[in-house]
């Protein structure tokens, strides 16, 4: 009986062993079948073109299901040459696997062996070629590499995001457009650069003029129109990728939260509880809420009895209410800290869920900065100055302790902590402080530079 055993045994072994080693093939031919997909998508319907809006006149929902494609075939190229590489230089560590002997080999079986062998890698070298050449379509080099706002290096897609140009060296209008659809228009960026240090060099005309110049002659220009159509259309395209990843960044951590409390971490939990005999309370402040509750409810009826709302009731009728009310209120706390056990655990699945939608993101979040900026910066004066009054009034001003204490009691009671009165009055102490900092530096580094008219305006305002 043990020979039959160990044959089912030699036969898995052998076959687990021929499944790791064709792992580097089956990645590769994943990522090739992959960059296939992209170039089958170009030929049919972007003239062998890359995938983007001037490749081709499509509707915004068409090139939004096209960039979707594109989106996931590049990601699964990617991860499958990623684990391609690394599998082959792990597997390279282990000894070749031969199906005979070395003394076995004839000298035409050996000849034929290492054929096969450059043809394998002919084609590998083949594949690795044309999946390279379907991803450097879809990938920029970042203008300044030790710059603050390099590259994302996500592929090419309806939204293209540049290097945002220094406040000094941009006018605002330029600033502002920092991401645009189409590589022309970055061009354009590059152009409005040369002008601008054209113009630092030339004194003999005011820089006002020549951009007024510039702008009428862009106006008057016959392919203007196309330029603004294409500008709405980055426009638009930004605003629905930013909504969607809002609302993304708001769902994804709520749904989280509820399914894993409601069907996997609360039935756990309430499984473990009623297995063991749990404590009532899980901290001295909720043992002193009820036990306030309990003397609350014996004064009450005691009261109402005084006034004869109440009939006169003996000491053991008096007792047996107080004991139900106590078991009541048991059961209360009771189910109150088995809701904050599973606060805390839903509220680590949610953090770990919106870290990774962050992280998975990139492109969206530089999408959503730009759009963040363009909403901003395109306010007017008095409405920054309103805006930056509201935060800090909120959040650092005369006030503020009083919501702070009431936040940090909230979360303390949402997570079944003990409230530390001198936690919460130390947090209060240092936190808006250290706030108040940030906002006045980012006031005096960044806004002064860029609006320095909404400063003077917040300054007016707030004296």
């Amino acid at each position: 009986m043990k020979i039959p055993i160990f044959n089912n045994v030699k036969g898995y072994l052998r076959s687990a062993n021929q499944w790791i080693s064709e792992t580097p093939d089956r990645n590769l031919d994943e990522a090739y079948d992959a960059a296939l997909m992209i170039r089958a998508i170009e030929d049919e319907h972007f003239n062998g073109r890359k995938i983007s809006a001037e490749s081709a006149r499509y509707s915004d929902s068409i090139m939004t299901y096209f960039q979707g494609e594109l989106t996931k075939y590049l990601n699964l190229a990617k991860l499958k040459l990623a684990a391609f590489n690394t599998s082959r230089s792990v597997l390279s560590l282990s000894p070749l696997k031969t199906t005979k002997a070395r003394n076995d080999y004839s000298v035409e079986y050996h000849n034929l062996h290492e054929q096969e062998v450059k043809d394998q890698a002919a084609i590998v070298l083949e594949k690795l070629n044309f999946i390279d050449e379907v991803l450097a379509k879809y990938t920029y080099k970042p203008v300044k590499p030790s710059s603050a706002t390099s590259s994302t290096g996500s592929p090419a897609s309806l939204v293209t995001i540049y290097e945002t140009p220094t406040p000094e060296s941009l006018s605002p209008t330029v600033r502002n457009n920092s991401i645009n659809l189409a590589k022309p228009l970055a061009d354009d960026v590059n152009s409005d650069k040369m002008a601008e240090s054209i113009n630092d060099k030339t004194s003999f005309l005011p820089r006002s003029i020549l951009r007024t110049l510039d702008r009428l002659k862009r106006q008057l220009d016959p392919k203007a129109e196309e330029e603004v159509v294409r500008d709405f259309r980055s426009s638009k395209t930004k605003t629905i990728i930013s909504m969607k990843f809002i609302l993304l960044l708001l769902l994804i951590p709520l749904l989280t939260h509820q399914i894993s409390r409601n069907f996997i971490v609360g039935p756990l939990i309430d499984r473990f509880r009623d297995e063991k005999p749990a404590e009532v309370f899980l901290n001295a402040d909720m043992e002193e809420e009820a036990f306030s509750q309990l003397q609350r409810f014996e004064e009450h009826l005691k009261f109402k009895m005084l006034i004869g709302a109440l009939p006169k009731i003996s000491d053991e009728e008096m007792e047996e209410e107080v004991k139900l009310k106590a078991h009541e209120i048991a059961e209360e706390f009771r189910k109150e800290s088995a809701s904050a056990i599973k606060n805390v655990f839903s509220d680590l699945l949610s953090v770990f869920a919106f870290g990774f939608v962050i992280l998975s993101s990139k492109r969206e979040i530089a999408v959503l900065k730009s759009f963040m900026d363009d909403i901003v910066y395109g306010l007017s004066d008095s409405a920054k100055a309103f805006i930056i009054i509201l935060f800090t009034d909120i959040f650092v001003g005369f006030h503020s302790p009083h919501g702070w204490e009431v936040i940090l009691e909230g979360i303390s009671r949402h997570l079944g902590l003990p409230e530390n009165r001198q936690f919460i009055f130390l947090f209060i102490a240092t936190f808006p402080v250290i706030l108040d900092t940030v906002f006045k530096y980012w006031i005096f580094r960044y806004l002064n530079r860029i609006s320095p008219s909404a400063v003077a305006t917040y300054r007016n305002m707030n004296e």
